[in-house]
């Protein structure tokens, strides 16, 4: 099967997204198939081989300039060459990716406009790329903030389209009004033109579900899956204090602020250890938890930084005060060996529940989450146990093998069904 995956890139940002679709895009390409992975707004950033197309769509600089000065809609395109190359938007986005949705309102209105918003010409030029490849069988999107892309590139190609759903709700409702009103009518307004939707946990299937209105035999549940070469349950430093990871982007959402006062709260001995992605606006807020909390911060690591710090706690705990749709975080601590202690809300419930790899606590509750902790630290035996489980549940139900087998199945569906 020959697939044309558009991605969007964070700039500078792991992305739980990116990394989904450029796993997928390799493993695809393992197993056979023929996948070209386009970046749309940046180049992509992978702590894994980076498979993704040299060229650049809708690039960031452009989009923005051409939403606020009408001269950018109309210049000739070789001019955009000059913002849309590597090394421009890399430098542009050498802090990070201005990602606040309450500032980006206009520009997410107008890009669901489609051939009727301001980035018109973004379109036309991807369009022309894309009829000079060879003939696709399938187009997958990876989110439903590019779903007026649809249509063009259906009538375009002449292919079925498919649409990943992993997690754009929660941008959709930072929006501000009529903004969010706005995004959420045209979403809606172009789900006709989409054969199939892939959504990555059955709790996110049935959410977007009744989000946008999508009949839920439209949506397929394709959990996601982790490439485990690298990961190994080793044996744990010992230690007298329960070590405690946090390993997600550094930001409200994902609870930090949560894990920091429940771990406060604790009877038992503890240490704190947090990494991940430190967005630039989020530093003052960080800093603040630092000084009052005192965690040991082991910065953004790559790859094998990642593995070392996934395996050197005890248990992971990202007590997000949202439904998360993925849990990508949660399968790689497993696969090292390390148990979970999260909320009861969203996929970790669906993650939990096949593996057996962890404890659900009370969503948003110090208490409960620090008397889980206590329990772990005080019985070695059953994080022993649950640490166990993790390795061998998130290897039975989430590997990146089974996640390429079911998107090619899902693939198969559109092209046979529509």
């Amino acid at each position: 099967m020959r697939i044309l995956a558009l991605t969007a890139g964070a700039a500078n940002m792991y992305c739980g997204s990116c990394l989904r679709d450029n796993s997928l895009a390799r493993e695809l390409m393992k197993q056979g198939h023929q996948v070209l992975l386009v970046p749309m707004y940046t180049p992509t950033r992978t702590d894994d081989e980076n498979v993704s197309s040299d060229r650049v769509f809708f690039g960031g600089i452009s989009i923005y300039l051409q939403q606020k000065f009408p001269l950018f809609r109309y210049l000739p395109d070789w001019m955009d060459k000059l913002w849309d190359s590597n090394w421009a938007l890399r430098l542009a986005t050498k802090g990070s990716l201005e990602v606040d949705p309450k500032s980006l309102g206009e520009l997410t209105v107008s890009t669901l406009k489609g051939e009727r918003g301001f980035q018109r010409r973004e379109i036309r030029k991807l369009v022309e790329w894309l009829k000079r490849e060879p003939k696709f069988d399938i187009i997958a999107l990876p989110y439903t903030l590019l779903i007026s892309l649809a249509e063009p590139l259906k009538k375009a190609l002449g292919v079925p389209v498919v649409c990943t759903l992993q997690g754009e709700d929660l941008f959709l409702e930072g929006l501000v009004e009529p903004y969010k009103s706005e995004c959420l009518a045209l979403i809606r307004s172009h789900l006709k033109h989409v054969d199939r939707f892939i959504a990555v946990s059955l709790y996110y299937a049935g959410f977007m579900s009744d989000y946008l209105g999508i009949p839920r035999d439209r949506i397929e549940s394709v959990p996601l899956g982790i490439d485990f070469a690298g990961h190994e349950a080793t044996a744990k430093p010992a230690s007298d204090k329960l070590r405690v990871g946090f390993f997600a982007r550094c930001a409200q959402e994902k609870g930090l602020h949560v894990l920091c006062e429940a771990v406060a709260k604790m009877k038992e001995p503890v240490e704190l250890h947090v990494a991940g992605y430190l967005p630039p606006e989020k530093k003052a807020w960080f800093d603040d938890l630092h000084t009052r909390f005192g965690f040991q911060w082991h910065g953004s690591p790559d790859r094998d930084g990642k593995i070392r710090f996934l395996q050197s706690v005890d248990v992971l705990s990202v007590p997000s005060e949202y439904d998360e749709p993925k849990g990508l975080f949660l399968m790689e601590a497993m696969a090292n060996g390390t148990p979970a202690v999260q909320p009861s809300r969203g996929a970790y419930v669906e993650i939990l529940g096949k593996t057996r790899g962890g404890l659900l606590t009370e969503p948003d509750s110090r208490v409960d989450l620090a008397a889980k902790l206590d329990t772990l630290a005080r019985d070695r035996t059953l994080l022993a146990s649950l640490g166990k489980s993790a390795a061998e549940g998130v290897r039975r139900h989430y590997s990146l093998s089974a996640m390429a087998k079911r998107t090619v199945e899902a693939y198969e569906a559109a092209l046979t069904h529509g």
